[in-house]
């Protein structure tokens, strides 16, 4: 689209720049009358409005950020701005009144030349040239400047809009989305050093799309020098019937037009700002814009055109609710929401074979059959690797269709490992670490070998993907690769790496008893940094080192490496792992006294301490710190609990087999104790351990660790007695009553005793009740002599319900091999007469001739299988053959295990 000037126009004059020396006072030919007008003018485009409210000189009021669009200032060589007059005019720099309309005229022109015809900025840019094209001509009938002057200067002609851009304007607005996903992520510190957020709107700078100085398809790189080994993109359409036709009505409001020339759909792009306009979201229930309906249809959201309409109806509806039937924005949703039912019928009447995509392809949603597994989007899989079999690439699925000739496809995002990228030498990896790319690449099905999982990093730690089998592969990845930058930038939303079908699901996970550790390693390729490898600077993208490609479809071969300053937004390397501490030196073991039966040890207790319960003496034993070699007296004073570690004179000292005790972090010490008599009665014996609760202020007893038996709980005490305070607070005559210990304190058991019978040969487990033992023997022999009597009968019985049974099975399966039969002769009958009906419907009397035709071509399309199949199993067997490493030598080498020595 050209810029229209008026004839007789004057020649593009020199350009003017803020940067230009002030202009003098007596060099300026312009009078006061004329600096006035341009005053004016200015004050009015600032205050300019369409009727509908819209401010059109909003995003000319300063220059583009070039932070925002770097590019803009490769392409537009004298950007203005109004900022740009109001200082020219404030510092009187402009030496005649054609300098300052050419500048007015350099506003639009800018506009319309880096944006299409249908962005809001090339809009607002023809109201501007139309406000500035009244006023200037209002300012000759005035003859406040001479007719000549009021003439907009010609600028040059407006560059066409790529056919490319207007075919395929759904592509850009769904990669324009992609990018909003991934802005969070994009990491912008190459622009003066600051991570930005590139916020989009219909009317923002910063939503302004190229129109034809590089595209996404070839990764922003101008012109065709481009590697197709670094093929960058967005997955390739392959949209269902009902997929299109929505994108059809979309596409089809997009182009009415107000009597101002905005494009309506503008006014619903965006909901209103909640903190200017509380209001609306009081009234309206289901706020809902064009960007939110974009959003689910992207993410494949509608289950038919007729959902999707609902949406398109409440969102218009929401309009018409809100304002006044008279506004301009009520008339343009009442217009639009009529014009979508019509594109919506139109196309619900179109047959599903009207929307063939690109190529042929056809989509398959419900995913590929593949060996007996559904392959589908959203899958994690490893597929064949051309330059190195041994690292199959591992992808996510992003597209599965079928293209004309059969052939099953998916399109997936590869993830590179660490030695295939360039990085500097001081980072570091996860273990199983790989990085996310930028390369969507198409595949065939047989290409893909195995699965495999990605998690993020944030979650790698804590547990493992629920259903994933042990032995697929578990991959983490935290990092974005720049291809082109070479630099990794770390991801901050996961989602955003995902396809849009699976955003919204999450997975389950086994977790792990506690959060693991995992520590990062030096970079796999550190080996190839020379030493004598000199620092360069990692922004100089000339001067890092190449990767080393190799068969097209693939990631390198090896990545590379490069010495220097790390970036700002790199982890700097983890510290070194410091020695482990020298081990303690071994403690001395505690000697066993030989008690006799009358024996038992004088037992340490803090008399301070009279009440609390079992439980709390076992975790005092597990919990009390070894104490130090030159301070044992302080810290056994210190121990408000007091064991017995040794193997001491027990009350039940033959099962002292079934019981063993975990080592502790306490080592008792050895020290000067006294072992005084302790009367002994046989049936204590029989009294096994309990968890009961009982008083503190007692002596435990329990059973050294024993060989084979350190995984068993610690013995819990069997018999204690209260503290000496506690136990003198017994009556003399209750105590009497019960047994007590050589110093009169009454003993306690856990449990009562129990008549059990002695061990029958010494480490054997404990033996039941002579009574329990007799009833089970009595059980056993008449069940014996039950069986001994009906054995013949019911062994006669069983044989004849076998035989009549076989029998029975044998007449049912011949009746069934009859039908089977029967039924399959039928149905060959029955296809042979359908393909003979169908073969004489397509080639009429010659029709044996077209059997003949397609037998042949069936039999090529088998012998095309049966080839692919067999280079599939080959690659296969040698990529698992690759994996294997052989220990028959008589040792393992490098090479054996590195396929790059």
């Amino acid at each position: 689209m050209a810029a229209t000037s008026a004839s007789g126009s004057p020649t593009p004059v020199e350009s003017t720049d803020t940067n230009a020396p002030q202009v003098k006072q007596e060099d300026s030919v312009i009078k006061d009358e004329q600096w006035r007008a341009m005053r004016k003018l200015i004050d009015s485009v600032y205050t300019l409005r369409e009727p509908d409210g819209h401010d059109p000189s909003k995003i000319f009021h300063r220059k583009v950020n070039k932070r925002s669009l770097p590019d803009y200032y490769d392409v537009i060589k004298e950007p203005v701005a109004l900022s740009t007059l109001k200082f020219k005019h404030m510092n009187r720099e402009y030496r005649n009144f054609q300098e300052f309309v050419r500048d007015c005229a350099l506003i639009p022109h800018n506009a319309q030349t880096y944006n299409r015809p249908e962005a809001g900025a090339y809009q607002d840019a023809l109201v501007i040239k139309g406000f500035f094209e009244r006023e200037l001509q209002s300012l000759a009938d005035q003859n406040i400047i001479p007719p000549e002057a009021a003439i907009l200067p010609d600028l040059g002609e407006i560059p066409p809009v790529s056919p490319h851009l207007l075919i395929e304007e759904e592509e850009e607005e769904d990669d324009e989305d992609d990018e909003d996903d991934e802005d969070d992520e994009v990491d912008e510190s190459d622009d003066e050093g600051g991570r930005r957020k590139r916020k989009r709107g219909p009317r923002s700078t910063a939503a302004i799309t190229k129109r034809e100085w590089g595209s996404k398809d070839d990764g922003g790189q101008k012109g065709n020098d481009v590697d197709p080994r670094r093929k960058r993109g967005r997955p390739p359409r392959v949209d269902t019937p009902m997929e299109s036709r929505i994108k059809a009505v979309l596409k089809g409001i997009r182009k009415h037009k107000n009597d101002f020339g905005s494009i309506m759909i503008h006014q619903f792009e965006k909901l209103p700002d909640r903190n200017a306009m509380p209001e609306y979201y009081i009234e309206i229930k289901e706020p809902i814009a064009i960007e939110h309906i974009k959003r689910k249809q992207k993410r494949k959201k509608y289950q038919s055109v007729d959902h999707f309409m609902k949406d398109i109806d409440t969102m218009f509806n929401n309009a018409k609710k809100y304002n006044e039937d008279e506004s301009n924005i009520y008339k343009e949703a009442v217009f639009l929401q009529r014009e979508a039912h019509k594109l919506a019928d139109q196309e619900k009447k179109k047959a599903d074979s009207e929307y063939v995509m690109e190529e042929g392809r056809l989509p398959l949603p419900n995913g590929i059959l593949h060996n007996g597994e559904l392959w589908k989007v959203g899958d994690w899989v490893l597929i064949q690797n051309g330059n190195d079999i041994t690292k199959p690439i591992v992808a996510q699925i992003y597209r599965t269709w079928q293209d004309t000739d059969g052939q099953k496809w998916v399109n997936a995002c590869w993830y590179y490992r660490p030695e295939q990228t360039v990085h500097q030498h001081e980072k570091h990896f996860y273990p199983n670490e790989v990085v996310k790319t930028g390369q969507y690449r198409d595949h065939q099905i047989e290409e893909v070998i195995d699965r495999c999982f990605v998690m993020f990093f944030t979650r790698y730690s804590k547990g493992r993907p629920r259903g994933v089998p042990v032995d697929k592969d578990i991959y983490v990845c935290d990092s974005r690769y720049n291809e082109e930058k070479h630099k990794l930038n770390k991801i901050k939303t996961w989602a955003s790496c995902l396809p849009d079908e699976v955003r919204d699901k999450d997975y389950e996970m086994d977790l792990y008893d506690g959060q693991r550790k995992v520590k990062k390693v030096p970079s796999p390729l550190l080996h190839m940094l020379k030493d004598d490898a000199e620092s360069i600077d990692g922004d100089k993208k000339e001067e890092l080192p190449k990767v080393r490609w190799g068969v097209d479809n693939a990631p390198p071969i090896v990545g590379a490496i490069w010495k220097g300053a790390r970036d700002e937004n790199q982890s700097p390397p983890p510290e070194p792992t410091p020695s482990p501490p020298p081990p303690p030196p071994p403690q001395p073991v505690r000697q066993v006294s030989n008690l006799s039966n009358h024996d038992t040890p004088s037992y340490r207790r803090n008399s301070e301490v009279d009440t609390t319960t079992i439980g709390s003496a076992n975790q005092s034993l597990m919990a009390v710190p070894s104490p130090s070699r030159g301070n044992h007296a302080q810290s056994t004073t210190q121990s408000q609990v007091h064991q017995y570690h040794q193997h001491s004179a027990s009350p039940a000292p033959h099962h002292q087999h079934q019981y063993g005790q975990q080592p502790t972090a306490y080592t008792p010490q050895p020290h000067q104790s006294a072992f005084t008599p302790f009367p002994h009665s046989s049936h204590l014996d029989h009294y096994p351990p309990s968890q009961q609760k009982i008083p503190h202020g007692r002596s435990s007893y329990a059973t050294s660790a024993l060989p084979g038996t350190g995984g068993n709980p610690p013995r819990p005490a069997e018999v204690y007695h209260l503290g000496d305070q506690a136990n003198s607070n017994i009556p003399p005559d209750i105590r009497d009553q019960f047994q007590r210990d050589h110093q009169g304190r009454v003993l306690f058991w856990t449990a009562p005793p129990m008549d059990v019978l002695q061990p029958v040969k010494p480490g054997s487990a404990v033996g039941h009740t002579a009574r329990y033992l007799a009833e089970k023997l009595r059980r056993r022999i008449a069940l014996k002599e039950k069986t001994q009597n009906e054995g013949p009968e019911r062994s006669e019985q069983a044989a004849s319900q076998k035989k009549i049974k076989k029998e029975e099975d044998a007449g049912l399966a011949g009746q069934v091999g009859q039908l089977t039969d029967e039924a399959l002769v039928l149905w060959i009958d029955q296809m042979e007469r359908g393909t003979v009906e169908i073969l004489k419907g397509i080639y009429g009397e010659r029709w044996k001739e077209g059997a003949a035709l397609e037998r042949e071509k069936l039999a090529a399309v088998q012998e095309g299988a049966r080839k692919r199949k067999a280079k599939f199993e080959e690659s296969e067997r040698v990529w698992k053959e690759s994996r294997k490493i052989s220990l028959r030598r008589g040792g393992v080498f490098l090479d054996d295990v590195d396929s790059r020595l």
